[in-house]
């Protein structure tokens, strides 16, 4: 029997812990992802849709991709039968095209569909058995929706299947809000407490403009008017981000990972 130093284990228990399993397909090798699906057992594919649209003067464009790609890593990870399509940079965004906020790129709603569409289909070649649609960006839900009940009619019956999952997204605001209200928090949407805590905890600094933190227009509570005679704040925000942290971001992040999974296995009932 050899002898097994424990600094040995400990260091190994340690680089797996800071090198978790790979599951995202672009940075993984043909045969890697072969081997995946039919050796490992992993033959679900997370289809994560991100976006690229201003987010107030303080936050990065590109937040919903770069929450997508963690957040569906981390999905895939807690599946442990799931790999990771690239994730769409690109979503439905028109409503923040504005010259006076520059960079947002809006993908018709029709485009964003086709490009789904596309990508579904690519999956299914690639031989994955469930196919699972989500979207950071609250434009192309109901599209993303209704696109997994059309292609799951049509693969159904060939044994492949197409789920929509909207718990990342609609469960966990409504979560994060309750928990916002229990601790005191205003209630913030576009460029808000939810999203720049979030970019905070995945990136810091690379991803937030600390010193632009800036209120924008209130989030009115439900039955609440707004006052006609204050003026509007017109920079982007929908709440105040000022009170945002890692922490906060991290305790939401963790929701949207853990109400997207409790989903998913809900609704593909043999994953583990």
């Amino acid at each position: 029997m050899k002898f097994v130093p424990l600094i040995c284990l400990a260091s190994a228990a340690v680089a797996q812990v800071q090198n978790p399993a790979r599951v995202e397909m672009e940075l993984m090798t043909y045969p890697e992802i072969d081997s995946a699906i039919h050796q490992q057992g992993k033959t679900t594919a997370i289809v994560y849709n991100g976006g690229t649209e201003q987010r107030g003067p303080h936050a990065v464009l590109s937040g919903h991709t770069l929450l997508a790609r963690a957040i569906a890593a981390e999905i895939a990870r807690r599946l442990g039968n799931a790999l990771v399509a690239p994730v769409l940079p690109f979503s439905p965004a028109g409503g923040h095209l504005n010259p006076k906020w520059p960079g947002t790129v809006n993908l018709p709603a029709e485009v964003y569909v086709a490009v789904n569409k596309a990508v579904v289909e690519s999956m299914v070649v690639n031989g994955f058995k469930n196919i699972v649609l989500i979207g950071d960006h609250g434009g192309g839900q109901a599209e993303l929706k209704a696109l997994a009940a059309k292609m799951d009619a049509l693969h159904g019956p060939k044994g492949v299947h197409i789920f929509y999952s909207g718990a990342a997204y609609y469960k966990a605001r409504t979560d994060f809000d309750v928990w916002s209200k229990a601790n005191h928090l205003p209630l913030s949407e576009h460029g808000g407490i939810p999203e720049t805590s979030e970019l905070l905890y995945l990136g810091g600094d690379r991803y937030i403009r600390k010193d632009k933190m800036v209120a924008g227009d209130p989030v009115l509570a439900p039955g609440e008017k707004r006052d006609l005679k204050a003026a509007r704040v017109n920079n982007g925000v929908i709440g105040d981000p000022r009170l945002s942290t890692a922490e906060i971001g991290k305790r939401l992040f963790d929701m949207r990972v853990e109400d997207a999974v409790r989903e998913i296995r809900r609704l593909i009932p043999a994953t583990p």
